[in-house]
């Protein structure tokens, strides 16, 4: 329908700004539509009216989830007239929270429209955004369903700006003409959200996340950069599904590139669906009318029992701030308010209760330009804990991956301390000793040479076909390198120790994870068991400056000996030494330990050998020849 003829079918529901207004009574509650779905003209005819009415009324409330768009009702100005009360805090509106002169009411985004429906929150006065009618009078909330659909059922005084330029979407954002009271025509662009350019960072931290995110998923993603390098870097995934509160441009961009076709999910299948959308006006344009795309209220898109039958949903959000415990605070600096608890918690702990759920936190490790680590050792007095030490799965900075589910405090705190930012790490290392959160004599090498080289990671495909990960250790894999060397036969650990001591703790696992890169190496070859790696082998060598070589050893287990294990782990030290400019190793072999004798001599070594008491003392010089001389790691 076009405007003249909803004048002709509901006359009723035209009047003059300045009558339509009129209807506002002092203490009303008054909502506004979400984000990008602000109803701008509305807002600003609102302030028109106060402006030549100034005794008009007093003490209106102003509720919003998010305030995008231009927001003179915080203005203090009009303190007289409006309180804004807020259930997520954006930035045109932080300035007045903070100041006290406007209200933040903490609250999941899931649980909103129950207050308006139970009557705790009342609402008077909606003012909303749609689309022109369709042939049957329903309109559509387009951009914007989330809270919008449950505020416009509920107000007694429901006043629409109706927008050619807002698309249609399918779903439960429909408004029928008679159930709003008054009609503004108005067409104006709808508000469009441009995220911060993505950061050499956010790009790292994107291509850590699409390591953890697998073929078939259903995902959530919040907004901004990060959210957006991550989207970014998910081209190569398969049949991704998505079940958010936000559509973002860069959701769409994978929907038009085929990787996300929901054709996996467990429920909605074939359907991304969300509660609202932010994002550049060719988003909208290809949201509109597309059955592929359903908006239903928040209560429902944010329901973590709902977000649990996904079978696996991965939520993925970002955090201001994260203690060495786990818990992390994304609503609040201390007690400065910054946000809002949102609908992050409601999709972390809907992820949790899925069969095979993750959680996913990923988060610059500074802020402030990096002044600020945001890796603590406890949040700052006054934050709000959004999520619990139970929410988090992952964690990722970039400087590399946390997994936390199942750790102790001691293991959490050293997961955390390995990739919060490096000028960081002695502090936390020493701030972790005091509250008892780490050994007391955790080691540590500070800067350059303490730093996990992660270029050096490599996969490789053994002479049997097994895939493996070839990384150096880090300072946290002290739990993985314990459950390593008790899973050795008592035999075994003779022959990788020449020592009958078959026990490994903490100060002698130390010397294996705490090392100087440029001094020694320590490789680990691992494979993904589930949520966890689990080390099949572990090879070393330590710099003997003297000659310039270095003293190599490795052990594989028991039950994954014969397997090309070992062959990989030797070809790949040597690499390594070779590219340090060492010149060969040096090794004690038991003489009846044949396998490894034999490993070395098929390397292509030039060994020289000499026996004493049941020992073989190798020195082996790198010849150009060398099996990892003519491969390319």
């Amino acid at each position: 329908m076009d405007i003249e003829e909803i004048k002709k079918t509901y006359p009723e529901k035209f009047e003059s700004e300045e009558r339509i207004f009129s209807h506002i009574q002092r203490g009303d509650r008054i909502f506004i539509g979400t984000g990008c779905g602000e109803p701008q003209y509305l807002v600003r005819a609102l302030i028109r009216y106060v402006e030549s009415h100034p005794t008009a009324f007093f003490d209106a409330e102003v509720f919003q989830v998010w305030a995008l768009g231009i927001a003179p009702y915080a203005d203090e100005k009009f303190r007289q007239n409006f309180r804004h009360n807020s259930f997520f805090i954006a930035n045109n509106t932080r300035e007045a929270v903070n100041k006290g002169v406007a209200d933040y009411t903490p609250i999941f985004l899931s649980k909103v429209p129950d207050l308006f429906y139970r009557g705790l929150v009342p609402i008077d006065v909606a003012l909303i955004q749609t689309s022109p009618p369709d042939d049957h009078g329903y309109m559509s909330l387009g951009v914007s369903v989330d809270i919008v659909k449950a505020a416009a059922d509920k107000a007694s005084l429901v006043i629409a700006q109706v927008n050619s330029e807002m698309p249609r979407v399918h779903g439960d954002g429909f408004v029928h003409m008679d159930d709003v009271d008054f009609i503004i025509p108005y067409d104006e662009p709808i508000l469009e959200y441009i995220s911060e350019a993505e950061s050499d960072i956010a790009q790292q931290i994107g291509k850590y996340v699409s390591r953890l995110i697998q073929d078939g998923e259903t995902i959530q993603v919040g907004y901004g950069s990060i959210p957006n390098a991550i989207l970014s870097n998910l081209n190569q995934k398969r049949h991704l599904g998505v079940h958010t509160e936000l559509l973002t441009d860069g959701i769409v961009e994978l929907m038009k590139r085929r990787v996300i076709d929901n054709t996996r999910k467990s429920i909605h299948r074939g359907k991304t669906v969300a509660a609202f959308c932010m994002g550049r006006k060719e988003t909208y344009e290809y949201i509109h009318d597309n059955p592929a795309i359903e908006f239903r209220t928040i209560d429902y898109t944010n329901n973590p029992l709902v977000i649990a039958q996904h079978d696996p949903m991965t939520a993925i959000n970002t955090a201001l701030e994260i203690d060495l415990t786990g818990q992390a605070t994304a609503e609040s600096i201390g007690s400065l308010l910054y946000s809002g608890i949102g609908g992050q918690a409601d999709f972390m702990r809907g992820a949790v209760l899925s069969r095979h759920g993750k959680t996913i936190l990923a988060m610059p490790s500074t802020a402030e330009g990096g002044r600020v680590s945001r890796i603590v050792p406890f949040l700052r007095e006054g934050a709000g804990v959004t999520l619990h030490r139970g929410d988090v799965y992952y964690v990722v900075t970039e400087y590399g991956i946390a997994y936390l589910q199942g750790k102790n405090l001691r293991e959490r705190a050293m997961a955390l301390i390995s990739i919060a930012h490096p000028t960081f790490r002695p502090w936390l290392i020493e701030e972790a000793k005091k509250r008892n959160l780490i050994f007391k004599d955790q080691a540590f090498i500070a800067g350059e040479k303490g730093e996990y080289p992660e270029h050096l990671e490599v996969y490789r495909t053994t002479k049997t076909g097994m895939e493996i990960l070839l990384r150096p250790v880090r300072m946290s894999d002290e739990p993985l390198l314990k459950d390593f060397f008790y899973s050795l036969s008592d035999n075994s650990l003779y022959r990788r120790f020449i020592s009958v001591r078959t026990d490994m703790p903490h100060e002698r696992l130390q010397e294996f994870v705490v090392i100087d890169y440029t001094r020694q190496m320590v490789i680990l070859a691992v494979i993904q068991k589930g949520e966890k790696e689990e080390v099949l082998g572990v090879g070393q060598y330590s710099i003997d400056e003297t000659n310039h070589t270095a003293e190599v050893a490795f052990a594989v287990r028991d039950d994954s000996q014969n397997r090309g294990i070992g062959t990989e782990l030797l070809a790949y030290l040597t690499y390594l030494a070779k590219r340090q400019g060492l010149l060969g190793f040096s090794a004690e072999v038991l003489v009846e330990n044949r396998p490894m004798l034999h490993l070395f001599e098929k390397m292509g070594f030039e060994i020289e050998k000499r026996r004493e008491e049941g020992v073989y003392e190798l020195k082996m010089a790198f010849l150009s020849s060398n099996r990892s001389a003519r491969e390319t790691y």
